[in-house]
């Protein structure tokens, strides 16, 4: 039978668009308490009960199948969430987890107040009920025990063991006394439904519990159900899973399964106490997490025991989560027990993020991005056991490729041009990034073979030799840094540029590009490809062309070692605050100084200025602000500085000093720490290099930064204290690149204080490890007693290969 612990009070209170609802609570056994209406279409944005309309925000889309991808379940409208016994119940499996609990109705209040429709399937009647009923027969047992013995003093009584229909008869109305107040803080009314497996196999019935829960849902109220404990019968044996119309409710799973494909759910979330779905069962030396499960994988994975507390396991999740994914319900089963997640797993899933497992029936065509990330490991390991000679065939040979299909690139690139001009999603300084051509592949290629000729002892390098004792030598040598992840923006130069700096420094790659440059980078990898294949090693560089957002890449800690991020500065701040245990390396911002001093050449000042801000000024090494010695003002050096400016079209921004000797000046500027990316630039006025130097310490960040001048004195100096990445003295500011500086081509430029800084070539993928030869030594002999000393001998270094 079907029990409904709700019934609709005659008052109600309105505010403004908000309607609170009073849900009293009933002790007796009723039909369901709201009638079938005729059913609210599922598209429908504004739904109204009474003639009073509920906001909701437009989520729709027709029910039949399944969503393919984690980013589509954001359009997920009506959500069924799962709590496992785990879940809900404390470690002594008396009681409730509160606090997790308030965080779950926090959770799904968000959802139901963004207009989605959420259910809960619950457990948890039976812990609260122990903790009430051993509550009630120790007091009961004391109260004897004090009569009989007329002492008030409690010896060790023993509690009988508590017959679980019984406790979910003592538990059920605590359980959802708790739920509705929780959700009253919300402003949001929750009704309970008890249901049992005869009430899915008597038609009446099930047309009675689908007409309640679309009222409930229509008038904007969270349904909880249950399965009613008290008087469940025994599962049916051999009823499970034989066809769609047919699941036994035996447990909660089941039960949510056939309720999500009853309702038409688009999303189930089932939370228990393990982070997924794992290969083999969790906390085994090889358990990996699977991230997506398709249809026919269950051959694959070892079920483990089922979780401390409830009636199913893994086994049963997986076969309720097949159920209703065969009845058009995608299903996520995550972790809801984890302190660090538990928060916020709900709404992380609904918002596509990677988390727990993902139940999907299209299985992509090419490798998930977990084994790019494992084929780029075993192809790093490979690269770096290759000589050095073969790994500089590579790279001339894919310097060759850029130039023998040049007209493919270009082709390809002429579409990521032509799209993007369409949509016109691109501003003019990222379509020049975008755009290739044969002057910009000739470079390339230059660059490539510059790479591959200083490339030919990078790895496996000695640069340290001590003699630690008697036939005990120690070297510390170069080596990979391991699995690079290089996320990219409009720029698709950057992939045969970072493919070949990966190759000479023996680290595996996955390339993330951005989707404009989709056509482009399609091309490139395919030819870097093709390249390493010559040594039979092509999947060390991987191109990740999945629905991975970025964000979930960045978690990624246990396959990518370093994360290098290519584009704009909100870019680069995203990735930063993203990454999880994996170091960034790159600059947030190219906010670039010029410093003019008095003795400064008018002819230098003009062309060092003109080609650091108008060459190419969406790049992170062009000039943003110039400052000028107040002394220049008015002098016809600063005045040859503007007009040159005004000719080549900047638009100068007044810094406050600047603007404050000016009667009419130009738009003043409205934060010194401002990267343009464009013709503009801002103009401030200093006293002396000190200020000026000052100046870029507060506003700058740690860049490139440069002194114009013909005073030795004052330039070292400027040279010795300007704490940034590149320091220049009577040089532009573009000169701040790793082509330029010999390395042949860089991944970045790091404004960081460790590691790498600058531009960032093969020495900056190259860390160190330490190689010890010995002879039966131990450390014993080493003692006050022992018979060895140290010695710690600087050793000569071998001679450097300068082939």
């Amino acid at each position: 039978m079907m029990l409904c612990r709700a019934a609709l009070s005659p008052s109600f209170r309105s505010s403004g668009r908000y309607l609170l609802y009073s849900l009293q609570p009933i002790t007796a056994v009723c039909q369901p308490c709201f009638p079938v209406h005729n059913l609210v279409k599922r598209n429908e944005s504004v739904r109204s009960w009474s003639n009073i309309p509920f906001i909701t925000m437009p989520l729709s889309r027709t029910h039949g199948k399944s969503f393919a991808h984690r980013s589509e379940l954001k359009h997920a409208k009506r959500i069924v969430v799962k709590l496992g016994s785990a879940v809900v119940t404390r470690g002594d499996e008396c009681g409730l987890a509160l606090g997790r609990l308030a965080s779950i109705v926090e959770q799904v209040s968000m959802l139901q107040n963004q207009g989605r429709e959420m259910m809960i399937v619950t457990s948890g009647a039976v812990a609260f009920g122990k903790q009430r009923l051993r509550h009630e027969i120790l007091l009961s047992q004391s109260v004897r025990q004090a009569l009989h013995s007329g002492q008030n003093q409690l010896k060790d009584m023993a509690i009988p063991v508590l017959e679980a229909r019984a406790c979910a008869a003592a538990g059920q109305s605590g359980l959802m006394a708790l739920y509705e107040a929780m959700f009253t803080q919300y402003s949001i009314c929750a009704a309970q439904i008890l249901v049992t497996n005869l009430d899915f196999h008597d038609e009446q019935k099930r047309r009675n519990l689908n007409g309640t829960l679309h009222e409930l849902l229509r008038m904007n109220i969270v349904p909880i159900i249950n399965t009613n404990d008290a008087v469940v019968p025994p599962p049916e044996p051999n009823s499970d899973l034989q066809g769609v119309n047919v699941i036994s409710v035996k447990d909660n799973d089941s039960l949510a399964a056939r309720l999500a494909v009853e309702m038409k759910t688009d999303l189930l979330i089932v939370l228990s106490d393990v982070e997924g779905l794992f290969d083999s069962p969790p906390g085994s030396d090889d358990a990996k997490l699977i991230d997506i499960f398709y249809p026919g994988d269950q051959q694959s994975v070892t079920f483990g025991t089922k979780s401390r507390v409830g009636m199913g396991g893994m086994e049963a999740k997986v076969k309720a989560a097949l159920w209703a994914l065969q009845g058009g319900t995608s299903v996520v089963i995550a972790n809801g027990t984890h302190p660090k997640i538990s928060g916020h797993v709900i709404t992380d899933i609904v918002e596509g993020k990677k988390v727990g497992t993902f139940f999907s029936e299209v299985k992509p065509a090419g490798p998930t991005v977990e084994q790019q990330g494992e084929m780029a490991r075993a192809g790093g390991r490979s690269l770096a056991a290759l000589q050095p000679k073969q790994r500089a065939e590579i790279i001339y040979h894919l310097a060759d490729l850029l130039t023998d299909q040049r007209e493919e690139i270009l082709l390809a690139n002429k579409k990521d041009l032509e799209e993007a001009e369409s949509k016109g999603r691109l501003a003019l300084p990222l379509m020049k990034r975008l755009s290739l051509s044969t002057s910009k592949l000739n470079s390339l290629a230059i660059g490539l073979r510059q790479i591959a000729a200083s490339s030919q002892d990078s790895v496996g390098r000695v640069i340290r030799r001590t003699r630690i004792a008697k036939d005990l030598e120690l070297e510390q040598v170069t080596v990979p840094i391991g699995v690079l992840l290089v996320i990219f923006e409009s720029r698709p130069d950057c992939l045969p540029q970072v493919s070949a700096l990966a190759i000479a420094s023996g680290n595996g790659l996955l390339l993330k590009g951005g989707k404009e440059a989709a056509h482009s980078n399609q091309i490139l990898h395919h030819l870097t490809q093709e390249a390493l294949s010559i040594h039979g090693i092509k999947d060390a560089v991987q191109l990740v062309n999945t629905r991975e957002e970025v964000e979930d890449l960045c978690r990624l800690d246990k396959l990518i070692d370093l994360i290098i991020p290519r584009g704009s500065s909100q870019l680069v701040r995203d990735i930063q605050k993203a990454a999880k245990g994996i170091p960034v390396m790159g600059h947030s911002e190219g906010i670039c100084h010029i410093y003019v001093d008095t003795e400064a050449s008018v002819e230098k000042v003009t062309r060092i200025v003109r080609d650091s801000k108008c060459e190419y000024p969406a790049a992170c090494n062009a000039l943003e602000t110039l400052l000028i010695h107040r002394d220049l003002l008015r002098t016809p050096l600063f005045d040859q500085i503007i007009d040159m400016l005004r000719v080549e079209q900047v638009k100068i921004h007044a810094g406050p000093k600047f603007a404050s000797y000016l009667t009419f000046s130009p738009s003043e500027v409205k934060s010194l720490r401002t990267e343009y990316g464009d013709l503009e630039c801002c103009i401030e006025v200093v006293d002396s290099v000190q200020e000026a130097i000052d100046h870029i310490h507060k506003y700058g960040s740690s860049h490139t930064d440069v002194i114009i001048t013909e005073n030795e004195k004052t330039a070292e100096f400027f040279l010795q204290h300007v704490d940034s990445a590149c320091v220049f003295w009577n040089a532009s500011t573009r000169f701040s690149d790793g082509y330029r500086f010999g390395l042949g081509a860089e991944v970045g430029i790091s404004t960081s204080r460790i590691h790498a800084r600058g531009p960032v070539g093969i020495e900056g993928l190259l860390t160190t490890k330490w190689l010890l030869k010995g002879e039966n030594h131990v450390v014993s002999d080493f003692s006050e007693q022992g018979s060895m000393k140290y010695l710690h001998e600087t050793l000569p270094l071998p001679q450097r290969n300068t082939i």
